[in-house]
């Protein structure tokens, strides 16, 4: 706990994100599970791009809204928002798994 403290003083902690305020700035929620998994639960509005389409995919994405990157743990959405940040969109947020993130914004 010591040792983590210490970290945080040198490196700062991350700022939280208020995803609910994003959302309500028209903050575009990207799911990047399979479509099976996308079929089996997802949160409304959300649009299901797999992280494999993703290049693909970039098009349909507006680059001038928030973009809000989702998957069942976090770890694809974590790899979404690097290929997005260096495909040159400005404001990308992990929301991690999406359950979480439905949590987050009802």
């Amino acid at each position: 706990m010591i040792l983590l403290s210490f970290f945080k003083k040198i490196f700062g902690s991350a700022p939280t994100v208020d995803y609910t305020v994003l959302v309500n700035m028209g903050a575009q929620i990207v799911d990047v599970r399979s479509p099976a998994e996308y079929k089996s639960g997802h949160i409304k509005g959300s649009k299901n791009i797999p992280l494999q389409e993703l290049d693909k995919n970039l098009h349909t994405l507006n680059k001038s809204k928030p973009i809000i990157t989702c998957c069942a743990s976090g770890m694809r959405s974590a790899s979404a928002k690097s290929i997005l940040l260096q495909k040159g969109f400005s404001e990308v947020y992990n929301g991690g798994g999406w359950t979480s993130l439905l949590k987050k914004i009802s």
